[in-house]
């Protein structure tokens, strides 16, 4: 089995979320990667269900921007 198949779900995946819900997905990104300030309301717009295994672009963001940021 290639990568391209699983990649190209993935991104499908990302590009979904960002497109349809750009705010909980910005949100969520920031959220995890730990760049998000304590606050209730930002909070309420995590969607935790973005992170499920097997998108591995939104992992790799999540990762990135705890590394160099």
């Amino acid at each position: 089995m290639s990568l391209t198949p699983l990649m190209f779900r993935s991104l499908l995946r990302l590009l979904t979320s960002l497109i349809g819900d750009p705010a909980a997905s910005v949100s969520t990104l920031l959220f995890y990667s730990d760049l998000l300030p304590q606050n209730v309301v930002l909070e309420r717009l995590v969607q935790h269900e973005l992170l499920h295994e097997e998108n591995y672009l939104f992992h790799f963001l999540i990762n990135f921007m705890r590394c160099f940021w």
